[in-house]
């Protein structure tokens, strides 16, 4: 498994273990598949596990727990997030340390080495146009994040009950870039990577989503990047294998990416296997996190990384479908993108 530096941390795989497909939101599987996938991806060279508590209402972290019964490997890492909104404060402190301990205690662990705010960051006026009560369930002001949600992620740290900081990229793009340029700065981000540069349901603001200017501002700023949504969900892969409502963001992209799997029909490739190699060959990539609930689908992904990231002419036949109908952002006079 190859291995690349996560921003200032350490060293980390190329490929994360997640934990939606654990905890069942990518389709069904078992409790003994599942453990039996996370220790398959521990063999096969994972050391990074991104969990949350919201997946699959705790699943995914009971998972670890009934996995290494709290005998963790030597160089096995975990995350572990937490989601809050307006309705959160003035408790939000106290919201998020129950929240990790609780966390910790299902993974049978004494410390997360990442914890993740997975609420959108937003200006202080901002206004969600498209679903106005959001905010009270998942976003956070810029001057909330700085003056309250930062000193809580350094108190714990300072307890020791967690190694880093971090965030989900999602919120809007330019309050998650300034929080990257101007700081306080986490250590690490989480931002969408793959070919159709879409975030699907996970977007709630009207702007276009800008996920490799986030990646590209946070190389700059020496913030490590967690690449999320490799196959959006599912809209890049061959069929989609749950049920959804045809007008959803991600079956919308499916119907999108038709061009690219005449593509991967016409290279006699499995169009997930070429949309996790175009990931992984993203500038500013550091670990590419894995919805996958099943050994069968981890060895799949684990072989495709050992052939390395897609081959720059593929890359290029790939992007010239336009899938992609994001332009990208240009800087506005006397602003750089650092």
């Amino acid at each position: 498994m190859e291995m690349r530096q996560l921003g200032k941390l350490w060293p980390v795989s190329a490929l994360t273990l997640g934990g939606g497909g654990l905890g069942q939101i990518w389709g069904a599987t078992t409790r003994d598949e599942a453990v039996a996938t996370v220790r398959a991806a521990a063999d096969a060279g994972i050391t990074l596990f991104d969990m949350a508590p919201l997946y699959g209402r705790g699943e995914a972290e009971a998972v670890m727990g009934a996995t290494f019964e709290g005998k963790w490997p030597d160089g096995i890492r975990v995350t572990t997030k937490c989601m809050i909104g307006q309705r959160n404060f003035p408790d939000v402190a106290a919201r998020l340390e129950t929240s990790l301990t609780r966390s910790l205690a299902t993974m049978h662990r004494e410390q997360a080495d990442i914890f993740l705010l997975h609420s959108n960051i937003c200006p202080d006026d901002y206004v969600y146009e498209r679903d106005p009560d959001f905010p009270n369930f998942g976003a956070v002001t810029r001057t909330q994040f700085v003056e309250i949600i930062v000193p809580t992620f350094e108190k714990l740290k300072a307890q020791g009950l967690i190694g880093a900081w971090g965030i989900t990229g999602t919120g809007l793009p330019r309050a998650i870039m300034d929080v990257l340029r101007e700081g306080p700065r986490p250590a690490v981000v989480q931002a969408v990577t793959n070919l159709l540069d879409s975030p699907g349901g996970m977007r709630r603001y009207e702007e276009p989503a800008e996920p490799r200017n986030i990646i590209r501002t946070a190389k700059n700023n020496d913030v490590g990047v967690m690449g999320i949504r490799a196959v959006q969900a599912g809209a890049l892969t061959s069929a989609i294998d749950r049920k959804m409502d045809e007008n959803e963001p991600e079956m919308q992209d499916y119907a999108r990416a038709a061009p690219f799997r005449a593509l991967c029909r016409e290279l006699g490739e499995d169009p997930a296997i070429v949309a996790h190699r175009y990931a992984l060959a993203i500038p500013g990539v550091d670990t590419l996190v894995l919805g996958v609930k099943n050994r069968n689908e981890l060895a799949s992904i684990v072989d495709a990384a050992a052939r390395g990231p897609l081959e720059a002419g593929l890359v290029k036949r790939i992007d010239a479908l336009r899938l992609n109908f994001q332009m990208p952002r240009m800087p506005i006079d006397g602003e750089d993108m650092l």
